[in-house]
């Protein structure tokens, strides 16, 4: 229980790594807990896409401990986690030619198995029923039975509105533009949330691409023989061949990931054209020039951190307003973690 020795009721509009985190804290200590998350399941970057030919890790490709807070944590979930032997990352330039050999891992990569959704999603097993999703939130207000607390207007699929009320208080668990966009429209700026505005953000194009006829008899994998590479080609930044992570189908299949700057230009391309010209980068760096059996694009409008807040979380407590996420401190899973549960941390 919480050092006010009294349940409270609090709303979380997020359910990536930094809202689940925060969640699980707040029901740990003892409180209700209510999450809203406008995907199909929690994990937010933390994303596994599914197909017939195998999954891709789309979003945060793996994940590093330095936090022995962290470390704690991922014990509460043994065997869930194992290292990826990324250590043969190449630099590559825009031809595709090898420059060298990048240093061996200084720390291990690690990978949830199957896919990166299996941690937030076993965290967030807990939450059940408390767990809302697609359910998008659109405006925060005070609650009409009880000024005290908060109420939340939500949107379903099939545009069914609904009204959540009676939370002590509204923790959001966004990219900084979104909370702040939503802050925004609910015509709220406590002061102590301000800091929202300067965070920035670079986007990602992902492209997903698979490959089943390097499965034939005397094929084992097609173009080069390395598992990820950081590369200098003006269209892509990083690539990683799923296949070579622990416990995935065996089906050769690689996640490309576009430069921030790339993205950036061409965020409000079509798909189809975001596609075609991350195909052609992909087969310059590689040399697999085989038509893939299974291509897709995902575009993230929020998925670096460029510009951090430079603390680990926001909070109001005249308000009851804070917001978390793995921009007040980095880019990385563990700083969306320390961000969550610092903010969970606060306003017990």
């Amino acid at each position: 229980m919480s050092r006010t020795q009294t349940p409270r009721h609090y709303a979380i509009v997020g359910a990536g790594m930094a809202g689940v985190a925060c969640a699980r804290t707040l029901l740990q200590a003892g409180h209700r807990v209510t999450v809203f998350e406008k995907s199909p399941g929690a994990g937010g970057r933390m994303a596994t896409r599914e197909t017939p030919l195998g999954g891709f890790d789309h979003g945060a490709q793996y994940f590093t401990v330095r936090d022995p807070r962290f470390a704690r944590a991922l014990e509460t979930v043994p065997g869930l986690v194992r290292p990826w032997s990324a250590s043969s990352v190449r630099v590559l330039d825009a031809l595709g030619h090898v420059l060298e050999a990048a240093p061996p891992p200084r720390e291990p990569h690690l990978v949830p198995v199957p896919g990166m959704n299996a941690l937030p999603r076993a965290w967030g097993q807990p939450l059940g029923s408390a767990l809302l999703t697609r359910t998008r939130v659109d405006r925060i207000e005070r609650d009409a039975i009880d000024r005290r607390r908060w109420q939340l207007h939500t949107e379903a699929p099939g545009g069914i509105v609904h009204v959540h009320g009676g939370y002590d208080a509204v923790l959001l668990a966004l990219p900084a533009p979104q909370a702040a966009a939503l802050l925004d429209a609910s015509a709220l700026a406590p002061k102590p949330l301000l800091g929202l505005h300067e965070v920035k953000l670079a986007p990602c194009w992902t492209l997903m691409v698979a490959f089943p006829n390097a499965m034939q008899p005397g094929l084992g994998t097609l173009g080069p023989q390395w598992n990820a590479a950081r590369s200098t080609h003006h269209r892509v930044a990083w690539l990683a061949r799923e296949s070579s992570k622990p416990q995935r189908a065996p089906i050769e299949r690689w996640t490309v990931q576009a430069s921030a700057a790339w993205s950036h230009e061409h965020l409000e391309d079509e798909p189809a054209r975001v596609e075609a010209k991350l195909q052609r980068a992909f087969a310059e760096i590689t040399g697999i020039r085989a038509t893939p059996g299974h291509s897709a694009v995902h575009r993230w409008r929020y998925a670096k951190t460029l510009q951090p807040l430079g603390q680990s979380h926001l909070w109001d407590a005249k308000s009851g307003l804070g917001a978390c996420g793995d921009w007040c401190l980095g880019h990385r899973v563990e700083d969306a973690f320390i961000s969550g549960l610092s903010l969970a941390l606060a306003v017990l």
